[in-house]
């Protein structure tokens, strides 16, 4: 007698989670040994390098279709086991590497779809037994991996600058720039308005030349910042001297330095120019610069409208 529907779905689902657990078992391996090289490579501490997010999730598909090698599964079940696997692939970054979930949702569309490819590469791998094909996709992949590890690079500083035209005069800017109170609209970022620290208010010692400055987030979380130039009316320059170990992508970016310019145009108006520069802990940074440039121009923009509105409403 053969088996019952029942039966087969049992041995199939069980084929699926065993795939799942050995894919990101491999994954951690991977990713552990990944860091440690990285570790010994001089200012790479806690940078993460794109085979962390290619290659590796590319192995844990080719894992599952290696497990499920022989049972007749439509694209539809596949993409369902494949969203299993970014399921168990984000709850072990929330709580091994201590991710925050708006890190992981911006994650997520790039690891699922490296592991739909590596399912499709696996399908074409197993489906029929070529041993010579099989062990030249797995060495490719090696070797992609050992060569990210071993030609990975710090970035430089990516500069983010934005505009704002103001209805006042340089010098009524001025008193809103180097410290201003707090932010009590509700942000308009999508990102920030579902849990992703947004500015409230930056305050300062002084206005001169090494003065510190803090600039404050919601969620308490403070940016420690030092004067670095300053001519009144004209320009704020200021270093940051240490950020917090946020879990957000926050904890991804490496924040330098910014900067305020106010430009005179001559008829009761001021051009506010926000620049900030930063180094993304992602090499090479392709995917994740979209975001954060997106997340550094919000953060000029909520601070410099409401720069705006208190300059004008005087």
């Amino acid at each position: 007698m053969g088996e019952g529907p029942g039966i087969k779905e049992k041995s199939r689902t069980a084929k699926v989670w065993l795939g799942i657990a050995c894919g990101n078992g491999l994954a951690v391996i991977l990713l552990l040994l990944s860091m440690l090289a990285l570790k010994w490579q001089e200012n790479f501490n806690g940078v993460y390098i794109f085979a962390d997010f290619i290659v590796v999730p590319i192995v844990i598909g080719i894992v599952n279709a290696y497990v499920l090698r022989g049972e007749k599964v439509g694209a539809p079940k596949y993409m369902l086991y494949g969203l299993y696997n970014l399921l168990v692939v984000n709850l072990g970054a929330a709580l091994l590497l201590r991710e925050g979930y708006i890190c992981l949702l911006i994650l997520s569309p790039l690891i699922y779809f490296f592991i739909m490819m590596g399912m499709l590469i696996g399908w074409g791998m197993f489906r029929k037994v070529d041993h010579r094909v099989n062990i030249s996709i797995l060495a490719g992949l090696g070797v992609l991996l050992v060569a990210n590890l071993v030609t990975a690079s710090p970035g430089g500083s990516t500069l983010v600058s934005d505009t704002v035209v103001i209805d006042a005069s340089p010098d009524e800017v001025w008193k809103h720039v180097v410290a201003f109170d707090p932010i009590t609209e509700k942000p308009e970022y999508w990102l920030f308005r579902i849990g992703l620290p947004s500015p409230v208010q930056s305050t300062a010692e002084g206005d001169f030349v090494g003065a510190w400055r803090k600039c404050i987030f919601s969620n308490g979380i403070v940016f420690d910042e030092r004067i670095a130039e300053l001519e009144p009316g004209v320009k704020l320059t200021f270093d940051i001297t240490k950020q917090p170990d946020d879990p957000e992508i926050m904890g991804h970016l490496d924040l330098q330095k910014g900067q305020f310019i106010l430009k005179d145009n001559g008829d009761g108006t001021t051009t506010l120019i926000g620049n900030s520069w930063y180094d993304l802990k992602v090499k090479p940074p392709l995917y994740f610069n979209v975001w954060a440039k997106s997340i550094v121009r919000n953060v000029h923009l909520e601070v410099m409208q409401h720069i705006k509105t208190l300059s004008e409403a005087a």
